[in-house]
């Protein structure tokens, strides 16, 4: 079943059980995947990968509005965020821990052959090839770095 057949099982299910907040951000996923299916220049379908970079971005968008609403003393509206948070990482691979990330990012050092720091963009292009979905970019960034320095 494709994501976009999964979300609208899910938006009937969300429906029949009245959960509006459900809804709310399953309704904000299939826009996103039926905007990119539609723009300009692109096939009828998109791909598992670009439905995940979807995601991805969704979610990293929900992460730093609520981030933002905490700090500006908005519980509400941060919850109303992590709560489509909740229902788009549903949808996502299992994010790797910093400990898987940093014995993969360990593996990819080894296998380019980086010596330091200097050598961060050949990691950085492998790793977020590698570790694509499985971890944040900003993660990645930051564990690349503490390897290299180390």
């Amino acid at each position: 079943m494709s994501l976009k057949e999964q979300i609208d099982s899910d938006i009937k299910e969300a429906m029949k059980a009245k959960n509006k907040e459900e809804l709310t951000a399953l309704r904000s996923i299939k826009s996103l995947i039926l905007l990119a299916e539609t723009e300009k220049g692109s096939k009828e379908s998109i791909s598992e990968d670009t439905e995940m970079k979807l995601l991805m971005r969704a979610a990293k968008q929900r992460k730093e509005s609520a981030e933002t609403y905490q700090a500006n003393n908005r519980p509400e509206l941060a919850e109303a965020e992590l709560v489509e948070l909740r229902v788009i990482e549903r949808y996502l691979p299992k994010q790797m821990s910093d400990e898987e990330l940093k014995t993969k990012i360990e593996e990819i050092v080894k296998k380019v052959g980086a010596t330091g720091p200097s050598d961060m963009g050949k990691v950085m292009g492998v790793a977020t090839k590698e570790l694509a979905g499985k971890a944040d970019g900003k993660a990645i960034s930051t564990t690349v770095k503490n390897v290299l320095n180390s």
